[in-house]
C-alpha cells in the first residue's frame, strides 16, 4: 500500500479545499467517518475530518495509520487562544501537545500526566515542524506562533480556566482534538504536526464573526496544505 500523508481537518469547509483538488479519489466508510484517498499537489494523501472530542481524534487517527498506512500526519483545525498576544485569526503551529484535563493527582502525578506514559508532552515532528513554519510565512494578514497546545473534553468559555490552562502548560491554544492525535502518533512512531486558526481569546473577550473566521481559517489551511505538501518527503 502506498505511504500516504494523513491530513485531519476540523471543519467540512477546510475538507472541501482538499476535495476540489483531489485526484484519483476514492472514499471508505470507517467508525462513522468518511476517508478520502487520492492525490493532492503530487502527493498521496487521506483526508478526513475526525469528528469533536479525543475519542474521535485518537479512533481517527488509528484507522489512519493502521488501515491506511499514513506515514505521517498533518491536522489543521481551530482553538482558541490563551498566550499572551495570541489573537483570532492568529495560526498556532505545535511543537508540543498536552491533554489538559488529563488529572490524576490522587496518585502523585502532576496535571495531564497519564499513568505510565514515559512523557507529557507529545512532541510534533521537527522536519513537519519546520515545513508548516516555511509554509506559514506566506500567512500574512496575521500572526504565526509556535507552541505547546493543550487540548481536553471541554468548550474553555472561562477565561480563569484559560489562565489555568497557560499558566500550567504554558500553552498558547487549547481545543479538543489535537493532543490525542499526537498520542497515537507518539505509540506508533508516527510524525505528526498540528496547526490550528484561532477562532476566539477568552483571555481578554475578543471574538471575531464566526463567517469572517471561516474564510480566514480556511484560507490558512489552504496556504498551508498547498505549500507544505510538496515539500513533505
Amino acid at each position: 500500500m502506498t505511504h500516504s500523508t494523513a491530513i485531519i481537518v476540523a471543519m467540512q469547509e477546510e475538507l472541501e479545499i482538499i476535495l476540489q483538488h483531489l485526484e484519483h479519489a476514492s472514499t471508505h466508510e470507517r467508525a462513522g467517518m468518511q476517508f478520502h484517498q487520492g492525490t493532492f499537489a503530487g502527493k498521496p494523501v487521506v483526508a478526513v475530518i475526525c469528528g469533536v472530542g479525543k475519542v474521535n481524534a485518537a479512533t481517527c487517527t488509528q484507522i489512519l495509520i493502521s488501515e491506511f498506512a499514513v506515514s505521517r500526519v498533518i491536522n489543521i483545525g481551530i482553538a482558541g487562544g490563551i498566550g499572551p498576544g495570541i489573537s483570532p485569526g492568529d495560526v498556532v503551529i505545535a511543537d508540543c501537545l498536552v491533554q489538559h484535563d488529563m488529572d490524576i493527582a490522587a496518585l502523585g502525578l502532576p496535571p495531564g500526566q497519564i499513568f505510565r506514559m514515559d512523557t507529557l508532552y507529545f512532541p510534533t515532528d521537527p522536519t513537519l515542524r519546520r515545513l508548516a513554519q516555511e509554509a506559514a510565512s506566506h500567512i500574512t494578514a496575521h500572526n504565526v506562533s509556535t507552541g505547546c497546545i493543550a487540548s481536553g473534553d471541554q468548550f474553555i468559555a472561562s477565561p480563569e480556566k484559560s489562565r489555568w490552562i497557560h499558566q500550567q502548560f504554558n500553552a498558547l491554544a487549547c481545543e479538543m482534538e489535537s493532543a490525542s492525535i499526537a498520542q497515537a502518533c507518539y505509540l506508533n512512531n508516527v510524525p505528526v504536526i498540528c496547526i490550528r486558526s484561532i477562532s476566539d481569546n477568552a483571555n481578554d473577550g475578543a471574538n471575531m464573526d464566526f463567517e469572517q473566521f471561516m474564510s480566514i481559517a480556511v484560507q490558512n489551511a489552504s496556504i498551508l496544505l498547498q505549500q507544505m505538501l510538496p515539500a513533505c518527503p
